[in-house]
C-alpha cells in the first residue's frame, strides 16, 4: 500500500485509487461507501478543471493500512450507483487533495 509519511507534522493515510465511478456521484457518496468498511480520512472525485464534471475516478484516503487492505478487497468489483468499482492502491506521488502543489 502507498502510505504517506508526514506533512507539516500530520500523519497521512493510505490512498486508494477508485475508478469506474458513476458521473452522478459526489465526494460525500464516495466517502459514505468506503466508511462502511473502515476509517476514511478523505474522499475526492476528480473533476474536470473547466466544466467541473466528474472524470469518473477519484481517491480515498483510509485511516490505516489495515482499513485500506479491507477496503481494497471489499470494494473492488462492488457495485456503486450501477457500476462496478475498480479499486487499487494509488501509485502517484502527487497528492490530489493538495491544490497548492498543482499551482506550483
Amino acid at each position: 500500500m502507498n502510505r504517506e509519511n508526514t506533512r507539516d507534522g500530520e500523519t497521512m493515510g493510505v490512498r486508494l485509487f477508485v475508478g469506474n465511478l458513476s458521473f452522478s456521484l459526489g465526494d460525500g457518496d464516495l466517502r459514505e461507501a468506503f466508511a462502511g468498511v473502515g476509517g476514511v480520512e478523505r474522499a475526492e472525485i476528480v473533476r474536470d478543471r473547466f466544466d467541473g464534471r466528474s472524470r469518473g475516478f477519484g481517491f480515498v484516503e483510509m485511516t490505516t493500512e489495515d482499513d485500506a487492505a479491507v477496503a481494497l478487497s471489499a470494494m473492488n468489483g462492488r457495485e456503486l450507483a450501477g457500476r462496478p468499482l475498480r479499486v487499487e492502491a494509488a501509485t502517484s506521488q502527487r497528492r490530489p487533495f493538495d491544490r497548492s502543489a498543482a499551482r506550483a
